[in-house]
Order: C-alpha cells, then sequence, then structure tokens
C-alpha cells in the first residue's frame, strides 16, 4: 500500500508556504473549533496584511485573478483552521467552503471563481479535500475584497 503524502509535503511539492493566521479586521477569532468541526470566519485574500486585489469581479477584477484569490484566501482560511488543530496535518477532511464573490451586474461566474480554492484543496488533501461547496455573488465585501471565503474541516481523530 502506498502512504498518501501528509498536508504539508503536499504544500511543499506545490511549493507553497501556509501563510501566518491573518490578524481579524473586527470583532472576531479567525476559527473555533466546536461539535467535533473547525469552523473558519470569512478570509479575504491577503498576503501579509494587504488584499492581492480590490473590485468587482467582472469589472475591475477578472474571474481568473478572482480564482487566484479565492486561492489566497483559502490558504489563509487553513492557517486559521491548522491554527486551532495543531497544525495542518491534523486536518482529516475539507467538509465544505463558501466562496462569497463580489459580482459586477450581470457576472455569473461565482462557481469558476470558487474552484480556485476547490482545486487547491484537492491538489493537498486528495480524497479528503473533496467537499461541500456554496459559490454566492454578493454585491461587495469587506475592504472591497473581491471574494471572502469560509471553510470547514474536521480535525485528524484522536
Amino acid at each position: 500500500m502506498v502512504e498518501r503524502a501528509t498536508a504539508s509535503e503536499r504544500l511543499a511539492e506545490l511549493g507553497v508556504e501556509l501563510p501566518p493566521v491573518a490578524t481579524p479586521v473586527a470583532a472576531y477569532v479567525p476559527a473555533v473549533e466546536a461539535l467535533g468541526l473547525v469552523v473558519t470566519s470569512g478570509q479575504l485574500p491577503t498576503v501579509a496584511g494587504a488584499l492581492v486585489a480590490t473590485g468587482k469581479v467582472g469589472a475591475e477584477v477578472s474571474a481568473e485573478d478572482a480564482a487566484a484569490a479565492a486561492r489566497t484566501a483559502a490558504l489563509n482560511a487553513l492557517a486559521a483552521a491548522s491554527s486551532v488543530v495543531g497544525g495542518i496535518d491534523r486536518i482529516g477532511r475539507i467538509v465544505k467552503l463558501v466562496v462569497y464573490v463580489a459580482s459586477a451586474s450581470g457576472f455569473t461566474g461565482q462557481p469558476q471563481v470558487a474552484n480556485g480554492a476547490s482545486e487547491l484543496m484537492v491538489e493537498i488533501f486528495g480524497e479528503a479535500g473533496v467537499h461541500a461547496r456554496s459559490a454566492v455573488g454578493v454585491a461587495v465585501l469587506p475592504l472591497d475584497a473581491p471574494v471572502e471565503l469560509e471553510l470547514t474541516v474536521a480535525p485528524v481523530a484522536g
């Protein structure tokens, strides 16, 4: 039986580092554990505290750039969840993603934008990264971010 690489090994293979947990922009915590699951607060696509893009998808931000931003927000969500469970290798399963997309009028490509985050989960966790998902178009997001992401994970048992 061939063992699958750990999540931290997969990140290294992908050349990706888990960022520090993003500092909340209001009165909340980045993630909480309850009833055997870890749920993150909405995570924005920030790197070193700065948004990677601003504006509406389908106007100021292309769908491709928004998908990349969703991937960045997913890394921030993984960092938040990992901080609660004791490291990324303690995440046993990705349960659900909710991706909010600040959408220009008439933009309907929210699922493709959310794929930026969904595909990352499978790249890192394999079958355990396949998840339920919602991709929701909204009028505006905090700080004029193009995407915001919430993540629910199940920690490794034991």
